[in-house]
């Protein structure tokens, strides 16, 4: 992708929604995730997992931000002039992901601030949702992204 083809701090607006792909949880990656990451047996052993608090196995909180991660960077950051991320901050876990689950989501922007040295704080609101549309997790994320200087001119399609 070109730069004229990325989205510049510029380009971005205070409520403007940016939408995710999708990502399949198979009970495989699930296991092969808690195992090498977070060996809790409600992640890593399906028969202590049905005994337990909730009735079967779950992904680790880690793996369901790795996958907030990979449908934000495919779906949406891939396109930004990104610099690099500041914070990621207020993730709360609203449900369990199960091997299944099929999950989706999209990035608001909160709040576009640009500083003195060509780019600026973006700050938004990330939500992941399963594939009944019930939230799982959420967050708040920063990002520094580059923001065009005085000389640098609009692609055209965007000269309006």
């Amino acid at each position: 992708m070109s730069d004229a083809d990325r989205l510049w701090a510029d380009d971005l607006e205070v409520g403007q929604v940016f939408g995710f792909g999708t990502h399949h949880v198979t009970e495989d990656e699930l296991l092969d995730f808690a195992r090498a990451w977070d060996p809790q047996d409600f992640h890593t052993d399906k028969a202590a997992a049905e005994a337990g608090a909730y009735g079967g196995l779950i992904a680790s909180g880690l793996h369901t931000m790795s996958i907030y991660q990979k449908l934000a960077v495919t779906g949406v950051l891939y396109r930004w002039k990104v610099i690099a991320g500041k914070r990621l901050a207020d993730v709360v876990f609203l449900r369990p992901v199960r091997p299944g689950d099929v999950l989706t989501g999209s990035m608001t922007i909160n709040s576009v601030e640009f500083d003195n040295r060509d780019r600026a704080l973006v700050t938004s609101t990330s939500e992941l949702v399963n594939e009944a549309g019930k939230p799982v997790m959420r967050t708040v994320v920063e990002a520094y992204v580059h923001a065009r200087s005085a000389g640098t001119p609009l692609p055209a399609d965007r000269n309006d």
